[in-house]
């Protein structure tokens, strides 16, 4: 048999709308901003080069302008969300942590901290409602509070007046893991001395890169720790990035292209403003054509990912249609993986392409009532 690497037959469904919560739809742009890399000669650049530093300082000014990033907060690049989870467990506490979570990531979160580090502490609440904090004991100031802003496996958000209150509760270092929400939302950055995400999502580009922004309390915290144990220890990192270097051979392509997307977006207000109404939309939709969504509290629902409950048997159906007709339903995720759909609505995603997806409920809901 032929290896597929040296076939012609393509990876995926050229064509295909995929509304796929991550990685998800990259902007169409990312092509020719490719092509652009290669011709500048900058995949080509070492990380200790001129051309190498220069262009990594325009996208890290680029992040920070147009994410709206506070001035003090530094911004940074790894390889993914995952290993911010295990820069923050290395660099950023000796005390453990506290994790308040109410789905499958944040859990997961929880549980790698807990294999790093002693004294962490996991707390679930319910999808539906949020942390009771009177009854919680906050960590101290020297202590880390670990939350999940955008629950990608249940659809939830934790809303602004919520981190407000955690923030004025706790003189704790905060973390936030904004995988599904930064670059599409306006995040409440001063809430929080932590932020991380990776691109593959609200970016529009593929994986292989992360962003971690650190408020002037967290840096404070790493440099008093000293963690220099590691390959990716903080203080390692923000040395280099100091000089606009990284610690190691970076993701040159990933950083290049994270640079022109940002240069060429909007300000973050625009991207919020769409996604929100957008969802709110979406909701209606969903709920006027008899769809069960799973988040019933609309001020816990998040405007990035919906989640659709839906008989076993009916949703594979409904899948292979979707497919048939050119549209890729995100698979449910954990213990919601049978009984849902997801749907991404990020900001590569276009109107157009919203449109379609609820002509394509429309028609197969139509065909359906008639077959009763």
């Amino acid at each position: 048999m032929e290896p597929f690497l040296h076939s012609t037959q393509s990876y995926c469904s050229v064509g295909m709308i995929t509304f796929y919560p991550g990685p998800s739809k990259i902007y169409p742009e990312v092509a020719a901003y490719m092509q652009q890399a290669y011709q500048e000669g900058i995949l080509s650049q070492n990380h200790r080069s001129e051309g190498f530093m220069q262009m990594l300082q325009e996208t890290l000014t680029m992040v920070a302008s147009k994410l709206a990033i506070p001035e003090g907060y530094e911004v940074f690049l790894v390889s993914s969300a995952t290993e911010c989870w295990e820069i923050i467990a290395q660099s950023f506490t000796d005390k453990g942590a506290l994790h308040l979570h109410n789905g499958a990531f944040g859990k997961k979160w929880a549980e790698y901290d807990g294999r790093i580090n002693e004294g962490v502490l996991s707390h679930a609440f319910e999808s539906e409602a949020l942390p009771d904090l009177e009854s919680l004991t906050l960590p101290a100031s020297d202590g880390l509070l670990c939350l999940t802003h955008n629950e990608t496996s249940n659809g939830t958000m934790l809303p602004d007046t919520f981190l407000a209150d955690v923030r004025e509760r706790s003189k704790a270092l905060i973390a936030v893991d904004a995988t599904s929400s930064m670059a599409g939302l306006h995040l409440p950055w001063a809430t929080a001395d932590l932020w991380f995400a990776s691109v593959q999502k609200c970016f529009g580009l593929a994986p292989g890169l992360a962003v971690l922004v650190a408020s002037p309390a967290a840096i404070s915290r790493a440099i008093a720790l000293h963690e220099y144990d590691h390959y990716n220890s903080f203080v390692f990192i923000r040395e280099n990035f100091q000089k606009f270097q990284t610690p190691f051979t970076p993701n040159t392509l990933g950083i290049y292209l994270l640079g022109k997307v940002m240069h060429d977006r909007q300000p973050i207000e625009h991207s919020a403003k769409l996604l929100e109404e957008r969802a709110a939309d979406l909701y209606s939709f969903f709920d006027s054509i008899g769809l069960h969504l799973v988040i019933e509290s609309t001020e816990l629902r998040s405007p990035t990912v919906l989640t659709i409950a839906m008989e076993p048997a009916e949703l594979v159906v409904v899948k292979k249609k979707a497919r048939e007709a050119g549209i890729i339903l995100g698979n449910g995720y954990g213990a919601l993986k049978e009984s849902t759909f997801r749907i991404a609505n990020f900001p590569a995603i276009t109107d157009q392409e919203i449109h379609t997806l609820k002509m394509f409920f429309i028609s197969l809901f139509q065909k359906m009532s008639r077959n009763l």
